[in-house]
């Protein structure tokens, strides 16, 4: 691709004490891509994330479009009990009225302006962060885990949502996910960490890839080879399905 990057890493290294988080990376990402980052538990996944974003010092060289929009989804969203906040006024806390107002209908959620934080479900609140990432017209969203507590059918339609808004905005997607079927099925390029890119590439060239098998395993990559193939052959029929299901 010849558009330059949104963001990029060159050689981005991190290290805790005397323990290498993250050593020689080299990443990019650019508009209109979703890009998913995989990788075991403690493989430095969301470390990454929070390097490119500048929340963690890393050595390295670390470059940024000028003037970049991005859209945050943290891993962990902690809800204070004491604190009474609607959905509505949280996401007025980042932008004006309008872009709040139309950021939570295009999530699906307006009727949940009124409620209060604490008592909505995992999905709803995943949403609600969705939400606050696009309001402000983002270039770029960084999504780390968002679906964590979301049930299955949720998932399902997120990931749709989240592909969408990609079409629409243009924007980038950066996505940390531990589903490997749903990150085959929805991602343009997919990147295996663990400490170091391991391998990366379109989701049929990674599950094919030696390092892939020997991260999570050959029974894995096997059925994972097996699902992007039949997802590549039966891709229109499958969208349509996919359509009705949502809808």
């Amino acid at each position: 691709m010849s558009d330059p990057p949104l963001l990029s890493a060159t050689g981005l290294s991190l290290r805790v004490g005397a323990a290498d988080i993250l050593k020689d990376v080299d990443f990019a990402i650019r508009a209109g891509e979703i890009v998913t980052l995989i990788g075991p538990n403690g493989s430095g996944k969301t470390s990454l994330l929070k390097a490119l974003l500048g929340l963690l010092p890393a050595g390295g060289r670390i470059a940024r479009k000028p003037g970049l929009r991005i859209g945050y989804v943290p891993q962990n969203f902690p809800r204070d009990r004491s604190l009474p906040l609607t959905a509505g006024r949280f996401l007025r806390l980042f932008a004006a009225d309008a872009p709040a107002q139309a950021a939570l209908e295009r999530a699906g959620i307006a009727a949940l302006s009124g409620r209060q934080l604490v008592a909505l479900s995992g999905g709803e609140m995943a949403r609600v962060l969705l939400a606050r990432a696009i309001a402000t017209g983002p270039e770029l969203l960084i999504l780390d885990e968002p679906l964590a507590g979301v049930d299955v059918a949720g998932e399902a339609a997120l990931y749709h949502l989240i592909a969408e808004l990609r079409g629409e905005i243009g924007c980038g997607v950066l996505l940390v996910s531990h589903d490997l079927h749903v990150v085959m099925a929805q991602a343009d390029r997919v990147v295996c960490l663990n400490g170091h890119v391991c391998c990366e590439g379109k989701a049929e060239q990674v599950v094919r890839d030696p390092a892939f098998a020997q991260m999570f395993g050959p029974r894995v990559a096997g059925e994972l080879a097996l699902y992007v193939h039949r997802h590549d052959h039966s891709h229109d029929h499958d969208h349509d399905h996919e359509d009705h299901a949502l809808g």
